[in-house]
């Protein structure tokens, strides 16, 4: 599935939905089951509809999610109910259409749903409740990733920008339901950031949130942050291709952090991020011993864990770092002086 809001990861249910799974087991007429969908609360509707469009997408069905929740759609508006709760779950509807049209490579589709979506939340511009804020927050991210794709990066910088605050909005109160959302969408601004510093500034900014999430016992929370960890490892090792060594030393050091709250015992992909942490150290002069010391502690780790590939690494890069510290420029003004 494409990096978009219909990703499990980004959001789980926390709301029942059970009921509603067992009255489309039981082929329900759609009319009945918009009715039911109209009688709950919206997060429990919007758990429900979102959760039905993944499971066909995973099936291979996605025409048929586009049709179903198309035609749930066509009973709301029919309705002619203007009501806002219902006028909430026809925006979740085209918002939900919109990934599943991104899904299917349908961008037209997705770019005219997504306008009508922002058409529908704009009849209220002021709002900033829960639905308004949640149905936005994954319309942007969604709308990025059509901006990305398109290499239209600073349209899809200002739309992750402002699915960042929305979901940090939500999930200082609710973390358990928008945590995970939160950490997809710095994950997404992450690698779609062209600009290294404000990319760094942007990590730095929601570190103190980040690190709230990673306490959290949830698998949707470890899931996201093992994105976010995989990303900033990416941009670190760009940045170490690059030459610019004190900038990957600074993404290597973030992850690391990450990881090891997600990882409570020290594994390999540690060892692998520490000793690409160590080498970037090496290329720095003020950071050379500190870079030979922490390569050191992770041979005894990687012997500890039986890390033989890991092991013969380390030995390679501390044998090179000892070789490369012969004063070749002194020793070439002694051969050729002035």
């Amino acid at each position: 599935m494409k990096a978009i809001s219909l990703e499990p990861v980004f959001s789980r249910p926390t709301t029942d939905i059970a009921p509603l799974r067992s009255l489309m087991r039981r082929n329900r007429s759609m009319s009945e089951l918009r009715h039911a969908i109209g009688a709950v609360e919206f997060n429990t509707a919007y758990d429900f509809l979102r959760t039905a469009a993944i499971e066909m997408v995973e099936r291979g069905e996605i025409d048929r999610a586009v049709r179903g929740l198309c035609e749930i759609d066509a009973l709301i508006n029919r309705s002619g109910d203007e009501e806002r709760h219902l006028l909430d779950i026809h925006a979740a509807l085209m918002q939900i259409l919109t990934a599943l049209y991104i899904e299917s490579e349908n961008t037209d589709g997705a770019m005219s749903t997504a306008a009508a979506t922002l058409t529908l939340l704009s009849q209220e511009p002021k709002r900033k409740d829960e639905p308004f804020l949640e149905i936005l927050g994954a319309l942007l991210y969604d709308i990025a990733y059509l901006h990305t794709q398109r290499k239209e990066y600073k349209q899809a910088e200002r739309e992750l920008g402002k699915s960042l605050k929305i979901f940090e909005r939500l999930a200082k109160n609710d973390p358990e339901r928008y945590a995970s959302a939160h950490l997809m969408a710095l994950n997404a601004a992450t690698a779609t950031y062209r600009n290294r510093i404000r990319q760094a500034e942007l990590l730095a900014h929601y570190q103190a949130a980040t690190s709230t999430y990673l306490q959290m016992v949830s698998a949707g929370v470890d899931e996201a942050a093992d994105r976010l960890v995989e990303s900033i490892t990416s941009e670190g090792d760009t940045l170490a291709q690059m030459g610019r060594h004190r900038e990957a030393m600074q993404y290597y050091s973030r992850a690391l952090k990450y990881m090891t709250k997600i990882e409570t015992s020290f594994s390999l992909r540690q060892l692998r991020l520490s000793i690409a942490l160590g080498e970037s150290m090496l290329r720095i002069s003020a950071m050379k011993d500190k870079g030979i010391h922490l390569l050191n502690t992770m041979l005894h780790k990687a012997t500890k864990i039986n890390a033989d590939d890991e092991h013969r690494r380390i030995v390679d890069i501390l044998y090179n770092a000892r070789s490369s510290s012969l004063d070749i420029l002194g020793l070439w003004h002694k051969v050729f002086p002035k």
